[in-house]
């Protein structure tokens, strides 16, 4: 089901979740995932379940689109997110699975291993848009569910700093690109770079602008 865009909260709430916990759902996963526009690198889900107890919302204020966050303050709420979670899972499509399948896909599979990882089988899921067709859990896709559902955001949290932590190892192999500095993301810096150093194994060949430098 994707529900009908709704005024947004000052901060992710757990109203949702609510009347989700309300009809008898135990374990209502939140989904989200990074790295979706990415020129280089995997894309990274998340998925989290939160506790069925309203005291989630006193406990993770704060907790918010990570996009809106420092990466200071999305490692602290990374720890949080974690404990108080009654369970929490990362999953990731490599840039090769993105080239061969498509973003849409990928992000579809990088959702599904992350739910396949959790501890507790998730019963019923809320997305950030993506409707994912491969589950026959029952779903609600929220437009900008980030910024309005908890476990949503939560899960943001979780796959941005997933992913930023392994686009830092990344940079170790392939200093010259930056990827410690930009992610992986079409910045003027990346762009200078590609043009004097060319591709590497991390770019995503289906996306512009490396499909044109590869080509000959």
């Amino acid at each position: 089901m994707v529900r009908k865009a709704a005024p947004t909260p000052r901060h992710p709430d757990i109203e949702i979740e609510k009347q989700l916990w309300q009809q008898g759902y135990t374990c209502v996963a939140g989904l989200d995932e990074a790295g979706r526009g990415a020129w280089a690198g995997p894309v990274y889900a998340a998925a989290v379940i939160l506790p069925c107890d309203e005291h989630i919302l006193q406990l993770l204020h704060g907790v918010k689109d990570s996009k809106k966050m420092t990466p200071l303050q999305r490692e602290r709420w990374r720890g949080c997110i974690q404990s108080s979670s009654i369970a929490w899972a990362v999953g990731c499509a490599s840039n090769q699975e993105i080239d061969e399948l498509g973003i849409s896909a990928a992000t579809r599979n990088a959702m599904l291993r992350a739910l396949n990882q959790l501890h507790y089988k998730a019963d019923h899921l809320l997305i950030d848009y993506v409707r994912l067709k491969e589950s026959d859990l029952p779903q609600v896709c929220l437009p900008k569910g980030d910024a309005r559902c908890l476990s949503i955001a939560a899960a943001s949290i979780l796959a941005k700093t997933a992913r930023d932590a392994y686009m830092l190892e990344m940079d170790s192999q392939y200093p010259q690109y930056g990827f410690a500095r930009h992610k992986g993301y079409g910045t003027a810096f990346h762009r200078a770079i590609l043009q004097t150093a060319g591709l590497c194994a991390m770019h995503r060949i289906s996306f512009e602008p490396m499909h044109s430098l590869r080509m000959p």
